[in-house]
């Protein structure tokens, strides 16, 4: 069984954000969320790396674990979705979860929440495949038309991949070896000291 995964390639990635800007205008994402960030670590500074950041779609995902409504689901292809019908914006998600994906908007005063948002791997919702109720509270489902997500499509580089994470990891796989050795990716050489 496929398991839909992301991966970043920080020797790819040039921060130009195209990955941010193809979500919210493919799922006409409302301002002040967003289900997707580029994160740079050590900005300014010789040998930054820069990485696109998203729900990981988690095989055991702790935002699932923590809803008191159990708003959230896995698909078949291991993709976390929740249901907006359901959420009633605790925000125990949002704490729980340690990419920070489930976002919420500003509804009213004294930073009352609504429904939470994030990403949905262009998979949509719970509502039938591109239903209007769908593409109104999720965007466009474009797994159901076959296609990827378009974070991934549309990134320059090739340093966001997506799909089943068998084939992803031997793609990364594939290029690290080209590279010449283990990836040097997010502080390897601290967390792994020799």
């Amino acid at each position: 069984m496929a398991r839909m995964k992301f991966l970043c390639d920080a020797e790819r990635c040039i921060e130009c954000n195209a990955c941010v800007t193809a979500c919210k205008n493919e799922h006409e994402v409302p301002w002040g969320i967003n289900r997707r960030r580029v994160v740079t670590i050590d900005d300014g500074i010789p040998g930054e790396k820069s990485i696109s950041v998203a729900c990981m779609h988690c095989s055991d995902a702790p935002c699932q674990a923590v809803c008191p409504v159990d708003c959230f689901y896995t698909t078949a292809d291991g993709i976390v979705l929740h249901d907006k019908d359901i959420c009633i914006g605790c925000g125990y998600c949002f704490y729980a979860c340690p990419f920070g994906a489930p976002q919420y908007p500003q509804e009213g005063a004294f930073g009352a929440r609504g429904k939470m948002d994030k990403c949905t791997f262009c998979a949509g919702g719970p509502e039938e495949d591109n239903s209007t109720a769908e593409v109104e509270k999720y965007g466009r489902n474009r797994l159901a038309e076959g296609k990827l997500p378009l974070c991934a499509e549309m990134c320059s580089t090739k340093a966001l991949i997506a799909g089943d994470g068998d084939i992803v990891a031997d793609l990364f796989r594939s290029r690290v070896v080209r590279r010449g050795g283990r990836p040097d990716n997010w502080g390897w050489a601290t967390a792994y000291k020799d």
